[in-house]
């Protein structure tokens, strides 16, 4: 019978194989796409393992890189455009409340459980919530897990598609500081600091949200250690999608309903389409590069956007602000709006 250390070697040793054939034939996020296909794969094989740390770690790295490049020109850049980054985390809440009844109907769910499933928040931020509200948190987890993984999957090459971003993304773009070995364990260890603390009070998304913001705050004032090589971002990515693939194989082995899966990515190609529609709207509107608009309203996470935006060369600090925009107005607003929607009649 294998052990648990054989189940993860075979995980790494595929993960690797199939993330990094996926890279070498130019797929963007090829590394992160490759392991979560992997893992899954695996997973639903009882066969796979991830460390639990694999994830939060990964977030961390995550965090220090994207925030390396919010220099303060790129920062003032990116608060010029804040709101079109309100307008776009409005919109997202409305697009998923609009697809709620949908997905109710789909996957014959509860109103309140399915207002949850189909609002973009993000799978932490929206399990917690549906939890507060009594919502089933299995399903909701399930819903947003699903439309997490077809973002992952279908955006980056929809986008690779559609040729190179133009030079009104040039005032997001930094030079990134060279890679100093001291400067960069020092890097990491502040990073793990601030993720641990952020979890202590409870922040959204700590683990990577928390590591950005000590990188913005470090690059914008000019004393930003390192930089944080790619290589270490491949890894990161690595991390990342192999723990994703285990949700998803692991939600296929608890035998989730089959119309609980199609009413997740049913709701998901609708709240794509919407936010297509309304980047489309609002890259018009605000005169921003409309590829980087796209993925800052793409209803997938926050690190996976980002990472999307790094590997297209698109503005990763916009797609990032209008991510971390979306997620603030998700834990100040959602609670209220489900609410106020019991009030209205509109969840019964």
């Amino acid at each position: 019978m294998p052990t648990p250390r054989d189940a993860l070697l075979r995980t790494l040793l595929l993960s690797l194989i199939a993330g990094g054939t996926l890279a070498a034939i130019g797929l963007p996020l090829g590394w992160m796409i490759g392991a979560m296909i992997a893992s899954g794969y695996l997973g639903l094989r009882g066969a796979a393992a991830v460390p639990r740390q694999a994830r939060p770690a990964a977030l961390v790295v995550l965090g220090l890189a994207l925030g390396q490049g919010f220099t303060e020109p790129v920062l003032k850049a990116v608060l010029a455009a804040l709101p079109a980054m309100v307008v776009g985390g409005i919109l997202a809440m409305g697009a998923g409340i609009a697809v709620a009844p949908l997905h109710r109907r789909i996957a014959r769910a509860d109103a309140r459980t399915a207002f949850f499933a189909a609002i973009p928040g993000g799978v932490v931020t929206m399990a917690v919530l549906a939890a507060e509200a009594g919502a089933s948190v299995a399903a909701v987890t399930l819903a947003q897990s699903i439309r997490m993984a077809l973002v992952v999957l279908l955006y980056p090459v929809t986008l690779a598609l559609f040729g190179h971003g133009g030079a009104a993304s040039a005032a997001y773009v930094a030079e990134l500081p060279p890679l100093h070995w001291g400067g960069l364990g020092l890097l990491l260890l502040g990073g793990a600091v601030v993720a641990w603390l952020g979890g202590r009070i409870r922040m959204t998304n700590a683990a990577m949200l928390a590591p950005c913001l000590l990188a913005m705050v470090l690059s914008a004032n000019g004393i930003l250690p390192s930089g944080v090589p790619r290589w270490m971002v491949n890894a990161a990515q690595l991390g990342m999608g192999a723990s994703l693939g285990m949700l998803l194989a692991q939600e296929g082995r608890e035998g989730a309903p089959r119309r609980l899966a199609l009413a997740g990515m049913a709701s998901a190609a609708m709240v794509s389409l919407l936010l297509l529609l309304a980047a489309i709207a609002i890259a018009l509107w605000a005169e921003l590069p409309l590829r980087t608009v796209v993925l800052g309203m793409a209803p997938g996470g926050m690190p996976e956007m980002a990472i999307t935006a790094q590997a297209l060369n698109l503005a990763v600090p916009l797609v990032l602000g209008f991510h971390l925009v979306r997620v603030i107005l998700c834990n100040l607003l959602v609670m209220p709006l489900f609410r106020f929607s019991r009030i209205v009649g509109i969840l019964r």
